[in-house]
């Protein structure tokens, strides 16, 4: 087992606390929350970002919400589904979300206390956040050669997932194979996760990173031999139409280009089962700050207009295969999929 440098929330007196990833890695702040609304709002502000991670301090906010509802003496089935329903609201497109959000409420079927079953159930989460993102990480090195040159877009380490990681985690577990990988980070605009984020994790754990700005992407591909792109995924249609952090996609049209191979990395609790295709994955749009200033500096005229989507799709075509804890899914994605999405629980 690889040792985590950092997680991105503690559940410790009673108290959720998360590092707040938005002032990384200039300071190490912790936010705490004490009702599903203060869950909401981190998870929305982006205090927490990741699929995986944020599925699961919802459930702890759910958690919060019943301990806050009990206090008060207004405790019902009622009030926690509609602090559920708020909660999913703060980030459309990561499947996750919802998926944390419903198995809380189902852990709720035939007990009485509710408090204490929200609780055990966010911890059981918890929990299986960590063991999974170890299987996941370790299948995905199988798939990683000694001396591979890999690229990546946005966080997908411990801070995106309350655990090993899933694109990342696979390179840290094969640079502590000794495979001597290469990996270069795009920095991720607007909100730059993978030179404030990615490139702190690997530093935490010292493992050399070189970062490039997006748009360096295929000539870096060219001039640097890039052998694997491997990224997240925060929704996965049947298809294997597959949604993460926007600038995925021109990588993986990069990739065809190349003949690169280009693997997403995701839980089965990211297929969505309910979706045909991408083309019914709802894209979050985030506020025009995050282009038109860098901090507090503007860098663009006033009154420009901005188009800022959080995320892309990724056709299925240009997917090698999809990795998740329970192994490589290969094409055609129409029929391995709905296969893999039986032993989900």
């Amino acid at each position: 087992m690889v040792d985590l440098p950092v997680q991105p929330f503690r559940f410790k007196g009673g108290k959720l606390h998360l590092l707040d990833q938005r002032v990384l890695p200039w300071k190490k702040t912790w936010v705490k929350c004490q009702s599903a609304r203060d869950v909401f709002l981190a998870i929305r502000q982006m205090v927490v970002r990741g699929a995986p991670v944020i599925g699961t301090v919802a459930a702890y906010g759910l958690f919060l919400e019943a301990r806050k509802a009990k206090k008060e003496g207004q405790l019902t089935r009622q009030r926690i589904e509609k602090a559920a329903r708020f909660l999913k609201s703060a980030r459309p497109t990561a499947v996750n979300l919802s998926w944390a959000l419903e198995r809380s409420l189902q852990s709720l079927e035939g007990k009485e206390d509710m408090e204490q079953a929200l609780f055990e159930e966010a911890q059981r989460q918890e929990r299986e956040n960590i063991a999974w993102t170890e299987k996941i990480s370790r299948i995905g090195a199988e798939i990683i050669p000694h001396g591979a040159r890999i690229l990546t877009i946005c966080n997908t380490g411990p801070l995106a997932t309350g655990g090993y990681g899933t694109a990342l985690g696979a390179m840290i577990f094969a640079w502590n194979q000794k495979k001597k990988i290469q990996i270069f980070a795009c920095e991720t605009r607007p909100y730059l996760q993978g030179a404030r984020l990615t490139a702190w994790e690997l530093k935490q754990l010292k493992i050399p990173v070189t970062l490039i700005t997006d748009g360096m992407a295929a000539w870096t591909m060219e001039k640097k031999g890039i052998d694997l792109v491997l990224v997240g995924a925060d929704r996965i249609a049947l298809n294997g139409d597959t949604a993460n952090k926007i600038g995925t996609l021109q990588l993986a049209i990069l990739a065809h280009h190349f003949r690169i191979p280009f693997y997403p990395f995701a839980p089965l609790s990211s297929f969505d089962p309910h979706l045909a295709s991408g083309e019914e994955i709802s894209i979050e749009e985030r506020n025009p700050r995050e282009i038109l200033f860098l901090g507090n500096s503007r860098i663009a005229p006033s009154g420009t207009e901005v188009f800022n989507p959080a995320f892309d799709v990724t056709p299925a075509k240009l997917i090698t295969g999809i990795v998740t804890e329970e192994g490589l899914i290969s094409p055609p994605f129409s029929e391995s999929i709905p296969g893999a999405l039986k032993k989900l629980p």
